[in-house]
C-alpha cells in the first residue's frame, strides 16, 4: 500500500472471522445487460475494481456507461475469505464493498471510468459514504494492472487539486493492487435494477475530474 491512505479502523488479520471455502453462486446473467457475471470473458475486454460505499448504486453508474459489457457487485481487501453480506457488514471480514467492471477500451478508457468513480461518491469521507458508515464503505481504486495503478494515482492527484480548489479536504480512497474479489449474493447483483425505488446513497461532491472521457 505504498501509495493509498493509512488503512486505520481496520482489525487485524488475526482478528477476522475465518469465512469459508466455498465460493457464493451467482446469476448465470447480468438482469440488465445480458451478459456473463463470471469469466471467461471475451477476448479484448479488460477488468476494473472500484469501493464507492453501497455498491448498489456503484454498480448502476458503472453499469450505464456506453463500453461496459458486464458488471458485478462483490467484497475485496479483507481478509475473510468468502464472506457473506452480514459478516461483512460486522467489520470483522475487513472488505471493502466493491463493484467489478469488465469493459471494452476500445469503447471505454479507463481513465473515463476513473473519471465515473471520482464523480460518482465523495472520496473524502474515510470510513463512510454519507450516511453509509462502516469500514465496508470505504473508497479505494484496486487496480488489475501495473498501467491502472500508476493511473488511478495521477487521477488522485489531479483530482485532489480540484477538489481542494473548491474547499474540499483530502481524498482518503486507498490505491492498492487488485486483491481477490468475491462475488456477493445473488440478490445484491444489479439490485438497483431489480428494485428501482431501492436505497442509493451515492452522490458525489458536484467536482468535476480533468480526466478526458476518451469514450
Amino acid at each position: 500500500m505504498t501509495a493509498s491512505q493509512p488503512r486505520a479502523g481496520l482489525l487485524a488479520p488475526r482478528e477476522a472471522l475465518p469465512g469459508r471455502s466455498r465460493r457464493m453462486s451467482v446469476p448465470g446473467k447480468h438482469f440488465v445487460l445480458g451478459t456473463p457475471l463470471e469469466p471467461p470473458f471475451p477476448e479484448g475486454l479488460e477488468l476494473a475494481l472500484f469501493g464507492m460505499g453501497c455498491f448498489w448504486g456503484a454498480e448502476r453508474r458503472m453499469w450505464q456507461a456506453p463500453g461496459v459489457f458486464s458488471t458485478s457487485v462483490g467484497y475485496a481487501a479483507g481478509v475473510t475469505p468468502n464472506p457473506t453480506y452480514e459478516e461483512v457488514c460486522t467489520g470483522l471480514t475487513g472488505h471493502a464493498e466493491v463493484v467489478r467492471v469488465v469493459f471494452d477500451p476500445v469503447r471505454l478508457s479507463y481513465g473515463a471510468l476513473l473519471a465515473l468513480f471520482w464523480e460518482g461518491h465523495d472520496p473524502t469521507q474515510g470510513m463512510r459514504q454519507g450516511g453509509d458508515v462502516g469500514t465496508q464503505y470505504r473508497s479505494g481504486i484496486y487496480a488489475c494492472t501495473p498501467a491502472q495503478y500508476e493511473a488511478a494515482l495521477a487521477s488522485r492527484d489531479r483530482y485532489q487539486e480540484r477538489l481542494l480548489a473548491a474547499g474540499l479536504g483530502r481524498i482518503t480512497s486507498e490505491i492498492e493492487n487488485a486483491p481477490d474479489f468475491y462475488y456477493a449474493e445473488d440478490y445484491h447483483q444489479q439490485y438497483l435494477a431489480k428494485n428501482p425505488a431501492g436505497y442509493c446513497g451515492h452522490g458525489g461532491t458536484g467536482v468535476s475530474c480533468p480526466i478526458a472521457p476518451g469514450v
